[in-house]
């Protein structure tokens, strides 16, 4: 309330509470400046989960014929606000496809059919009780494998919307809501490749998709330029470099399902497939961890450097690493630092993200990624309840996701 005040205050508000000309917005909003931005942060937030043989990029004019389908290709309706400007034109992801495929002037078919609604006839009970599709969603969906046939790629947006994600609405299921997973199901059937996009605001326990769909990228619920920005990334004209904020879990029954965790309490049980990460009685692990993210170009680090290795509880440490793209387009790179406390007088996190930083980089570029660690980076709160620095042993983590880390180096701390 205090800073709500203080900027009120800043603005002037208690003395003028009323703008002088309401007309002047219209200079500044949605204008080519404001839409620029807005593209970018709906390209910059599209994270790419799996790209199994390389299906993405799509090469314009490799496929004749590019079948979309779902409710939410032509559904905008997640884009607008209901707290903030909600008259933006909003490009759907169908429109996105066809306006890209028509400016490459390559003479592909972009065709669509509905496929499945995002919520069944029987919803919100076919939550609990799973249920066959009635007469008019068989009938969508056989539409949308008879067309598939005659297609030469399929882009399945599915997902959520407005009805089953946002302020008073809860679910009691993590899937695909509706009879998504049904049409999912049966264009795999067809035999034809697929790209699942999806559209959600939240983690989705996709476990069938992961491993049976080829590509699969999240949108989130991207602003009225989305289907513009998830028509580039498809096609490669960007490269897409997000990373996930949250664990996606493979299970409801795995909830709360968080990073960072303490030891112990999600870790994978001792069992026979331990490196399946299946325990004895349970499915361990995260369908796909925190700060994941894939691209279509390689990244290598190395020259891990620390200053100082040695140093007091109150002292800096200057972190640093080379990052190179290793593959054959430009692309972007999130160096994510994480701390892991060796050996501490109370429990703490397995390890804790510390920094990131999100690099631009040409194909064979290299550059340098530097993270300054200050003591309270390294602080936990003892059991006298007071925030301190423990002398020992830290380990240094560089990687780009929580599980995958590329370098890492123990440094040790000293009163």
């Amino acid at each position: 309330m205090r800073d709500v005040l203080r900027v009120k205050f800043e603005l002037g508000l208690f003395d003028q509470p009323y703008v002088a000309d309401p007309a002047a917005a219209d200079q500044i909003v949605q204008n080519k400046q404001a839409d620029s931005i807005a593209l970018a942060l709906n390209q910059e937030s599209i994270v790419l989960l799996k790209n199994k043989a390389n299906l993405l990029p799509l090469k314009t004019g490799q496929y004749k014929k590019i079948l979309v389908t779902g409710a939410l290709a032509t559904d905008g309706s997640y884009a607008t606000s209901r707290y903030g400007p909600n008259n933006n034109k909003v490009t759907t992801v169908l429109e996105g496809i066809q306006q890209f495929i028509q400016n490459q002037h390559v003479g592909t078919e972009v065709s669509y059919t509905l496929g499945a609604k995002v919520l069944s006839h029987d919803w919100p009970k076919s939550e609990l009780i799973a249920s066959q599709p009635d007469a008019d969603e068989k009938a969508a969906i056989e539409k949308a494998v008879q067309a598939a046939k005659k297609s030469d790629v399929i882009i399945a947006v599915l997902g959520e919307n407005n009805k089953t994600v946002g302020e008073g609405y809860s679910r009691s299921s993590l899937g695909l809501p509706g009879k998504q997973l049904d049409l999912l199901r049966a264009l795999k059937g067809t035999g034809k490749p697929i790209v699942l996009v999806l559209i959600t605001g939240q983690p989705l326990t996709i476990n069938w998709p992961n491993e049976n769909i080829p590509a699969i990228m999240t949108a989130g619920f991207p602003g009225p330029q989305g289907g513009t920005a998830i028509a580039e990334a498809l096609f490669g004209a960007y490269n897409p470099g997000g990373r996930l904020s949250m664990t996606w879990p493979k299970s409801v029954g795995q909830i709360q399902f968080n990073f960072p965790f303490k030891n112990g309490s999600q870790l994978d049980q001792n069992g026979p497939h331990k490196k399946e990460g299946y325990g004895h009685s349970r499915v361990n692990g995260p369908l796909y961890p925190f700060g994941y993210g894939l691209s279509y170009t390689s990244f290598k680090y190395n020259d891990l450097q620390i200053s100082p290795e040695d140093k007091h509880t109150q002292g800096n440490i200057h972190v640093t690493c080379k990052v190179t793209n290793s593959g054959s387009v430009a692309g972007d790179e999130v160096v994510q630092l994480y701390l892991k406390d060796l050996y501490s007088s109370v429990t703490t996190y397995n390890s804790v993200l510390r920094g990131f930083q999100r690099v631009h980089l040409k194909s064979g570029e290299t550059k340098t990624v530097s993270f300054e660690l200050v003591p309270d980076d390294l602080s936990l709160i003892n059991r006298d309840m007071h925030r301190v620095v423990e002398p020992g042993d830290f380990e240094i983590r560089i990687g780009s996701s929580s599980e995958d880390i590329r370098l890492k180096q123990t440094i040790t701390v000293n009163e």
